[in-house]
């Protein structure tokens, strides 16, 4: 049986099962990748609550994991060469866990180049720019009178969703018929800007075609859906 004292995130987040994957996360767009991905390749794991709100990923329990305080983050008890391994940042937990499997990228160069190239196009662009839409539209920033900010993040999340429209047109995945980790990384956050951001109108969402039916495809799917819900809000 592993042995994962040596991680201080266990003494505030004890383990009942060493042997399975640790999640350190909360239901966001961010934190959702990994666990519908971890759904949807099988993978035993043990989910641990982080209440963003409460700021616990400031803690210096989490922040022994995450230097940054962010979620989510795993430990993976069976980590390269049977040694367990820490991990942060959504994008590289998709990564390892999409090449530790085989599974959910491309088996060819080309076609994992392709997916990791979509990949980093939701962490630099599609994640940052409907974020901060959220803050100046739903949240605290729609105090603020001058709208120029959130003109600016609007503008450029319709932008996006027209790449992504683009993209997807002729396609039912972003890289055609082989849903990866491409998909798993922006599903989320499509879904958040219409739905807890409150955006739809906003972005002119309905104007879409690829984009929506693509996403009613992956909220169809039953890992997806498990995902979502993962770990439980508490």
């Amino acid at each position: 049986m592993p042995d994962l004292s040596a991680f201080p995130i266990t003494a505030r987040w004890p383990t009942r099962h060493p042997d399975r994957i640790q999640l350190y996360s909360f239901p966001t767009p961010n934190g959702v990748k990994v666990s519908i991905a971890l759904e949807e390749l099988g993978l035993p794991y043990e989910a641990h609550t982080v209440q963003i709100g409460k700021n616990e990923t400031w803690n210096p329990e989490f922040l022994s994991l995450n230097p940054n305080g962010k979620i989510p983050a795993i430990i993976d008890p069976d980590g390269p060469g049977g040694q367990p391994l820490a991990l942060f940042e959504s994008g590289a937990i998709l990564l390892y866990l999409a090449e530790k499997t085989g599974r959910l990228i491309p088996a060819d160069p080309a076609g994992r180049t392709e997916t990791t190239q979509w990949l980093f196009f939701q962490m630099a662009a599609v994640g940052p720019m409907f974020g901060q839409l959220g803050y100046f539209h739903k949240f605290a920033g729609r105090e603020i009178e001058d709208k120029r900010p959130l003109h600016r993040y609007r503008d450029e999340s319709k932008r996006l969703l027209g790449v992504l429209e683009t993209r997807l047109t002729g396609r039912d995945w972003i890289m055609g018929a082989d849903y990866t980790i491409a998909d798993i990384a922006m599903l989320g956050w499509v879904r958040n800007l219409i739905g807890f951001y409150e955006a739809r109108e906003l972005v002119e969402y309905d104007a879409l075609a690829a984009v929506p039916a693509w996403l009613e495809r992956g909220l169809a799917r039953p890992a997806v859906q498990r995902g979502l819900e993962i770990p439980p809000r508490g």
